[in-house]
């Protein structure tokens, strides 16, 4: 027990000197389990994935027809609201960057924010520019295995960092569990965290967690 809180102390300190834990987290070797309301059956059947509201032209995908787009593979760093960050996670998907760049989704200009629509309602939004950067992914594996149901199956967002990049990264409940659609907005919509009081920006590094912070 005391080999293993020192191995994962000792891991917690290496990716602090690095740079790489934001403030207020602590490193996890596991993957916790967080989110609100039950776990949905998936039945492929009647499921489909739509895309709707600021784009030229609505897409609807049939399971079938998902998961013969593109595929991107993105290995990230997550950091949980609730302070546990778990680093160089394997997740592969479909890249919502790769679709607009290939002409399979074509936005309005109009277009500025996007809304993650998944089971139960529950809703997540993020500004379009973070929806379209190369740390966000639509995911249906995490470690070169399909998503628990637990952990979203059969398809969610998820954002993370990528280390030595840029890139603007949330806290994890940014990307929405068990996804259905995605919203393109011309102004910013609250999705469900956020209007129970918790940031809408959600940066890790300035620990936005809140919205009073």
């Amino acid at each position: 027990m005391l080999d293993r809180i020192l191995g994962r102390k000792d891991q917690e300190n290496e990716v602090k000197q690095m740079g790489r834990l934001p403030p207020g987290q602590s490193l996890t070797n596991r993957f916790p389990v967080l989110h609100y309301g039950p776990v949905p059956r998936f039945n492929p059947a009647p499921w489909d994935f739509r895309v709707f509201g600021e784009v030229e032209e609505e897409k609807r995908w049939t399971w079938d027809e998902f998961n013969k787009l593109p595929r991107a593979k993105v290995k990230i760093d997550l950091h949980c609201v609730t302070r546990w960050s778990k680093f160089d996670t394997d997740w592969e998907g479909v890249s919502v960057k790769t679709l607009v760049d290939e002409g399979m989704l074509r936005l309005k200009p109009s277009a500025k924010f996007v809304l993650q629509h998944c089971e139960y309602g529950f809703t997540v939004n993020v500004p379009l520019d973070v929806a379209l950067q190369p740390n966000f992914l639509l995911a249906t594996h995490y470690d070169g295995q399909p998503l628990d149901p637990d952990h979203g199956y059969p398809l969610r967002g998820v954002i993370g960092a990528i280390p030595g990049t840029e890139y603007t990264t949330p806290y994890l409940w940014k990307g929405g569990k068990w996804l259905r659609a995605l919203e393109f907005m011309p102004q910013d919509r609250l999705g469900f965290w956020e209007q129970a009081g918790y940031h809408n920006e959600a940066d890790v590094w300035k620990e936005q967690r809140f919205a009073y912070d």
